[in-house]
């Protein structure tokens, strides 16, 4: 993997991380709507992820190029596109991890919303007694 590319992972990584973190930690609230809709969108990337297992898999095997010297450079070439740290299933298996990670925060996003709301609307109750 070349530094460029090593690096943004190591950034997406670090975004998604601290993105989790704050949720964590209740520095964002997501609303209900606003919420579901993030997570109907996750969720759909991560179904099509999920949807292309066996296309992927197909990725990994060298293609039937036949016997030329051409064919035979290209095939070996073809998978490593598709495999190696660089490649389009490695870089989407990480995508997919990053999902996972966004539907997480989101979802404690989610609660920090509850639980704030639920705050206020208590002080709205004892302050109108």
């Amino acid at each position: 993997m070349d530094n460029m590319n090593a690096a943004s992972m190591q950034a997406i990584g670090a975004s998604m991380n601290a993105f989790a973190g704050a949720a964590a930690a209740g520095q964002f609230a997501v609303n209900e709507h606003g919420g579901k809709a993030i997570l109907d969108a996750i969720k759909k990337m991560a179904d099509w992820i999920e949807g292309q297992e066996f296309d992927l898999a197909q990725l990994e095997q060298e293609p039937l190029l036949g016997s030329s010297n051409a064919a035979q450079v290209m095939k070996p070439f073809m998978v490593q596109v598709a495999t190696d740290a660089n490649g389009f299933i490695t870089q989407l298996m990480a995508f997919k991890d990053t999902l996972r990670q966004a539907d997480q925060a989101i979802r404690l996003a989610m609660e920090n919303y509850r639980e704030v709301d639920q705050e206020v609307a208590s002080a709205f109750t004892v302050a109108g007694e």
